[in-house]
């Protein structure tokens, strides 16, 4: 590990991104994870005590990864070239300094975007969430079992395997409230898992934004690739420039703490009595944030559910 060793420069022609890559002690992820978010919703998360075989489907995971040191976990963020990455490392050490993570292990790694997609390869597998859906990695083979529904993922360079708390607790939820034929929002779709998910349970009509470029064009080669047809994805800041012709009866939002509670006094033109709201990406320190900012703007929460200490609400007009 490289402790606040900065290895920048001319990678060549061939790379298109830069990782940051931050290491803390296992109890210190979820602070990390929201500060790496302020620079990049797009997070790789290497948290190696969450592995669980009995989750696992498939061929075994790659035997470094079981051996991996299970008291410390990583994050990182992937930089196009355009953004400076001198600025996020100073951002992030002010913010490390802030917070006390002092001791935060900093790398920076020149990266080809070929090898970044195949990085994921070797602990991402097909897992069941809920009772129905199981999310599979495209390049797996997967025999479904009755009643299952199958999504196939290729993350690319965009958030969203199915893997994460964030993502888990958003399907599970999606499972209780998507309805046939309703009409489903995604605020910050990353790779499109959730509009793909919704549209497996039955939604009629799945309308996805997210503000990255690149996030949107994965996001939109898995929609090709689900070969669902009801599916639009465009880029938009938050609900900026999202369709708002008409309200809907389901909107996802799994993003983290501080973006939900700038979003939520711009939501009500996209929802009527029935919505149902979905929130996620929530640490659970700052649920009663969240919380707060949704009753005062008009809500009320009528589920939530915790995993590992993050939170998923779902929400509905008072």
């Amino acid at each position: 590990m490289i402790d606040q060793d900065y290895v920048c420069g001319d990678y060549g022609s061939e790379t298109n991104w830069t990782q940051i890559r931050v290491t803390v002690r296992l109890q210190e992820l979820d602070d990390l994870v929201a500060i790496m978010s302020m620079v990049s919703t797009n997070l790789q998360i290497e948290d190696y005590s969450d592995i669980d075989l009995k989750t696992c489907y498939g061929d075994l995971i790659d035997e470094s990864i079981l051996n991996a040191d299970k008291t410390i976990a990583s994050v990182s963020v992937y930089l196009p070239a355009e953004r400076s990455v001198s600025e996020c490392i100073s951002f992030l050490k002010e913010r490390f300094v802030a917070v006390g993570l002092q001791d935060a292990k900093l790398e920076t790694v020149g990266i080809n975007e070929e090898d970044w997609a195949n990085s994921w390869k070797a602990y991402y597998k097909p897992i069941k969430i809920g009772d129905r859906l199981v999310i599979v990695p495209a390049w797996e083979k997967y025999e479904a079992a009755e009643g299952e529904l199958v999504v196939r993922m290729d993350p690319g360079m965009a958030f969203g395997t199915g893997t994460h708390e964030t993502t888990r607790l958003v399907i599970r939820m999606l499972e209780k409230y998507t309805r046939p034929g309703c009409r489903m929002l995604d605020v910050g779709t990353g790779s499109g898992i959730l509009a793909i998910c919704a549209s497996r349970l039955g939604a009629a009509e799945c309308r996805a934004y997210d503000i990255d470029p690149m996030a949107v064009r994965v996001a939109n080669e898995n929609i090709k690739d689900s070969g669902l047809t009801n599916i639009t994805c465009e880029v938009s800041d938050l609900l900026r420039q999202a369709d708002a012709s008409k309200p809907y009866d389901l909107i996802c939002a799994n993003i983290v703490a501080d973006i939900i509670i700038r979003m939520m006094p711009d939501i009500a033109p996209f929802m009527h009595a029935e919505t149902v709201l979905l929130l996620s990406g929530i640490i659970s320190e700052r649920a009663e944030d969240v919380i707060s900012c949704v009753e005062r703007c008009g809500y009320r929460v009528v589920e939530m559910q915790e995993e590992n200490g993050w939170c998923g609400l779902a929400v509905m007009k008072k």
